[in-house]
């Protein structure tokens, strides 16, 4: 009966251990999470940063496609009117998005806040 109760006594000791260790653990990582992420958002760099196409690229493809579209659906040679639609519609388009870039030149750049680590 005794070694019954000295084993049941020595696992009781042992989880508790386990427990503790555990314990520690997770209580030291969220506690030294917090000092990690207070000192991460202390320094902040503003980065300008250009985005992906510019007006003339964007409206020139757009128009490019919706031109050969029209153009195919429209004529009776369908490849001849998509060729001249595509043209078409990409002049057109570039030129509109020329107009758009000279217009609003600052469109172009967005400002950001970054963190450095």
């Amino acid at each position: 009966m005794e070694a019954i109760n000295i084993s049941i006594i020595k696992n009781y000791i042992f989880m508790k251990k386990i427990f503790l260790i555990a314990t520690m653990a997770f209580g030291l990582t969220a506690f030294s999470g917090a000092f990690v992420e207070a000192a991460a958002q202390k320094q902040t760099v503003k980065v300008e940063h250009k985005k992906g196409w510019s007006h003339r690229k964007k409206y020139g493809v757009i128009g490019a496609g919706a031109g050969a579209a029209t153009g195919a659906l429209i004529s009776k040679h369908h490849a001849r009117g998509a060729v001249i639609g595509g043209v078409v519609g990409g002049a057109s388009g570039y030129l509109l998005g020329r107009h758009k870039d000279k217009k609003y030149p600052y469109r172009r750049t967005y400002k950001t806040k970054k963190t450095v680590h």
